[in-house]
């Protein structure tokens, strides 16, 4: 039963068209698909990711017209981080330097070369020189500086212990602790939880809604739900149709949200250029013109 590894990410932020630039231009992900909001189908859902969009390569994000300012503290997911190939850091610190991103520090993590750095909207991000299990998009950036993929989160929890557990029943397992930050591994990502004081966090733009792990049907998602029912720890949504995968979510006692979601998924089809026009899935299609025009100016 247990998941395969990092699914996705989600995060909010409030500019659509700066999203789209440093996403695709700076830091070279394909822009796979352009649709909605499932729960707001007047509001986008970008999603990015390798060349075919795969599993554990999607970066999604929600752009909401209005939304204020977030401010990163407890309990939320603090950070997403990309692989890169060895060796690039000096490219990405340059590149990233260029754009509207902000560049923050070089350190190292697990004897991992990492820079971190914010987008537009101050998303936290990190680039790491790790191995990677994307297929580079190198439309934009080279291959030899290409992401191959997230290569994890970082979690600030309200209840580190709590979050710690259902990472276990999930099938993580602890990789080894450095100072305030303890790694858990899958087959597809790591997840760090800090153990650090900090103030509480406010969700808006800027912040990171969710961390998706994969799993390999609809019904192994209904057995997750039955198994989880049972814990106080944790509450469990119903099984949801996303259109391209269904998925359940998951908020546990330490506040942090996560999503079981189905995989593969195929976000591009037979579409050479899935991003560049709006996608909508078959409930919404014969609205398409009012959705269109309340949607805001195309990105």
């Amino acid at each position: 039963m247990h998941p395969t590894g990092i699914h996705h990410v989600t995060g909010i932020v409030r500019d659509a068209r700066a999203n789209v630039d440093f996403y695709t231009d700076t830091l070279g992900l394909r822009f796979v698909n352009r649709t909605v909001n499932m729960e707001d189908r007047f509001e986008y859902h970008f999603h990015y990711g390798d060349a075919t969009g795969s599993a554990g390569s999607a970066v999604t994000f929600l752009p909401f017209r209005d939304e204020a300012d977030g401010r990163v503290g407890r309990p939320q997911i603090s950070e997403t981080a990309l692989a890169v190939p060895s060796g690039s850091l000096d490219e990405w610190d340059a590149r990233v330097a260029e754009s509207a991103g902000t560049v923050g520090e070089r350190t190292e993590r697990f004897g991992e070369p990492t820079l971190t750095l914010e987008d537009p909207d101050g998303t936290h991000l990190a680039l790491v020189e790790t191995e990677g299990h994307g297929e580079p998009w190198t439309e934009t950036v080279p291959e030899s500086t290409a992401t191959r993929g997230v290569s994890g989160v970082s979690l600030l929890s309200a209840s580190p212990f709590v979050t710690a557990s259902i990472l276990e029943t999930f099938g993580f397992e602890r990789g080894g602790q450095e100072g305030e930050r303890v790694r858990y591994e899958t087959g597809r990502g790591v997840v760090d939880i800090l153990d650090r004081e900090t103030e509480f966090g406010r969700e808006g733009a800027g912040t990171i809604h969710h961390v998706a792990f994969g799993v390999d049907s609809e019904e192994r998602l209904h057995e997750w739900r039955e198994q989880l029912a049972g814990r106080e720890d944790v509450r469990a949504s119903y099984v949801k149709d996303r259109h391209f995968y269904h998925s359940l979510y998951v908020r546990d006692a330490g506040g942090i949200l996560f999503e079981l979601a189905t995989e593969p998924m195929d976000m591009l089809g037979d579409d050479p250029a899935p991003g560049d026009h709006l996608y909508l899935p078959e409930w919404f299609e014969e609205d398409r013109e009012l959705i269109e025009s309340q949607l805001p100016l195309e990105p």
